[in-house]
């Protein structure tokens, strides 16, 4: 019988990086294209009602189109960001309401897929809006303060990122988590921003460099948020025999498991083990 037993991440991975990106502006599609050379996944917070009504010719950087949604953010997660990005704390719950239940309704029936993330857009939220969030089924949200921890969400609807993109110190926290190796911790590594904010500082140089020296590491898992709510729900759902010598996995995810510290064994969905 194991004496220490541990969640890893998929694959037994002890680190996992994502990324979330808000607005979808015409700038996803050359971040897009830096993401997927480098095997990295991102969540992309969209607003519906405004990405086929904005005027081009009055904005400096445009949104992405309806039509193009599905083939850009293909291996990507979209969450939602309100209908039309109001400063949700100020506004009626009621209105609220609508705003996240319009955007989700609307991303759903453009893309096919069961969209159960959230970005508080402008930052603003409260606690009656996390809860309403509770209620129309999104899982997490994320928010603007940030926290460099490398921990998972003590609150998935206050969710803080380990930094922006435009952090000073980005290239320090990425060195610092590839080389971190203490596998009794799980560590989680979350970068967000805006596409737009290259194109504003002039500055793709510096996701190119990050994404260039984080992607491709076989002891990190690439994740979207979703994946990472969904998996860690997942593990904390398994059940245990009073001796730990026995594991049932209720959920349809596998969840991969540390026995101590040297053995990785694999709890499929459905499936009861002997560890």
């Amino acid at each position: 019988m194991a004496k220490t037993i541990y969640t890893c991440f998929p694959q037994g991975k002890a680190k996992a990086l994502t990324m979330s990106y808000d607005d979808g502006k015409t700038a996803d599609i050359r971040l897009l294209d830096i993401f997927n050379k480098n095997g990295i996944k991102g969540t992309f917070n969209l607003n519906y009602g405004i990405m086929t009504t904005e005027d081009e010719t009055q904005v400096q950087h445009p949104r992405i189109k309806s039509d193009r949604i599905n083939e850009l953010y293909k291996g990507h997660e979209i969450a939602t960001h309100t209908l039309t990005h109001p400063t949700v704390a100020r506004s009626p719950l009621t209105r609220v309401a609508a705003e996240i239940s319009e955007d989700r309704k609307g991303l759903e029936e453009l893309t096919g897929r069961i969209i159960r993330g959230h970005a508080y857009p402008n930052g603003s939220y409260s606690e009656d809006i996390k809860q309403l969030l509770k209620d129309l089924g999104i899982a997490y949200a994320r928010v603007v303060e940030t926290d460099p921890s490398f921990s998972l969400p003590a609150d998935p609807y206050e969710w803080k990122a380990t930094c922006h993109h435009k952090d000073p110190k980005l290239m320090e926290y990425a060195h610092f988590f590839a080389d971190f190796n203490k596998r009794q911790y799980l560590k989680l590594m979350y970068v967000w921003g805006h596409s737009y904010e290259f194109i504003n500082d002039d500055n793709w140089n510096v996701i190119e460099e990050f994404c260039d020296f984080m992607g491709g590491r076989d002891d990190i898992w690439y994740a979207t948020n979703i994946e990472i709510i969904d998996y860690m729900e997942a593990a904390k759902n398994l059940r245990f025999s009073y001796n730990c010598d026995k594991v049932y996995n209720p959920s349809a995810d596998t969840v991969w498991l540390s026995l101590d510290n040297k053995d990785i064994v694999e709890v499929k969905g459905g499936e009861t083990i002997n560890i």
